[in-house]
């Protein structure tokens, strides 16, 4: 099966379809486009670049990302962002929401149905889980991103950076380096240039190895999603005597799932407060990420936690 094939049968570049593809002017995003063009249609197809002006490259970005476009037959939407001087976060999180908000409002106007498009790979993927293994504890490190997410599909994360710039070599569509992407002043450039060859002198197919340990794990975290469900019963509490009964990897998955509820993002230091919320009796206990927990009764619920209050003048 040819790489057109491979990505087709994923499902996510739908024949007539509407889709927004986030285009860096970079190998994967040039080979993302060409494949949606090919598999949705041009006409379904808007491509969006985001020149944030910060390197001096930008502009030779934008003007390769207008070329590509004018070859393919497809709509482009330029935005350029500067980041304000009191921006929360660092660059590249930063430089990621605008992006995906920028994809977002796109998409939303051109109907319901439509989709935002990222043209991250099993490189990435394997990048990803590695970082977020050595950052955060945890098994949700170790699954990856997801291949849809709402509107934002990945149809290229069965497919390795050096297959995408095999594409681009085969079909004679140029791209654009990033030499940031390589650079040791970010972490993932770090993962990039030292972790992943160190992991590669260990085993050569140690990144399709890492890939398909997220995907058996992605399979194996619906099955624990059924048992968290069985043990609330569909209710937004439990008992802290059958909290302390399960055993304690569920019971840790059951604190994750009721503070993640309760502050409607994710809270992953709540599992690790675990033995504190058995030892805390009657009270309110912080667990991080917006949550709190709240026994009262031998009954333990999660809420938001409350906003500290004004400070007076």
């Amino acid at each position: 099966m040819d790489l057109r094939e491979r990505v087709a049968a994923t499902g996510l570049l739908e024949a007539g379809r509407p889709v927004v593809v986030l285009l860096s002017g970079g190998r994967d995003s040039v080979c993302l486009l060409d494949l949606a063009t090919t598999l949705a249609g041009a006409g379904a197809v808007r491509a969006l670049h985001v020149n944030y002006g910060l390197r001096a490259e930008a502009d030779g970005d934008e003007a390769h990302c207008a070329a590509l476009c004018r070859t393919l037959g497809v709509a482009l939407d330029v935005h350029r962002a500067g980041r304000p001087d009191d921006a929360p976060g660092n660059l590249q999180a930063w430089a990621r929401d605008v992006r995906y908000a920028e994809a977002a409002r796109r998409a939303a106007r051109a109907g319901p149905a439509a989709r935002v498009a990222a043209a991250h790979t099993a490189t990435d993927q394997a990048e990803t889980i590695l970082y977020r293994l050595a950052a955060s504890p945890g098994r949700r490190a170790l699954l990856g991103m997801e291949a849809e997410s709402g509107r934002l599909v990945r149809p290229l994360l069965g497919v390795t950076r050096e297959e995408t710039a095999g594409w681009c070599r085969a079909r004679g569509l140029a791209w654009r380096e990033d030499a940031t992407n390589t650079s040791d002043r970010y972490a993932r450039g770090r993962v990039r240039g030292d972790l992943v060859p160190a992991l590669r002198a260990v085993h050569p197919a140690a990144e399709r190895n890492v890939v398909r340990t997220a995907e058996l794990l992605r399979d194996e975290a619906e099955v624990l999603d059924v048992v968290v469900e069985t043990a609330l019963a569909g209710r937004d509490e439990i008992a802290v005597a059958h909290l302390a009964a399960l055993p304690r990897a569920l019971a840790r998955l059951v604190v994750r799932r009721l503070a993640e509820a309760a502050a409607g993002g994710l809270c992953a230091r709540a599992p690790g407060r675990l033995d504190d919320i058995l030892a805390l009796g009657d009270g309110a206990l912080d667990l991080g990420d917006g949550a709190r927990a709240v026994v009262a009764g031998g009954t333990l619920r999660c809420e938001r936690t409350p906003p500290l209050p004004a400070r007076r003048t």
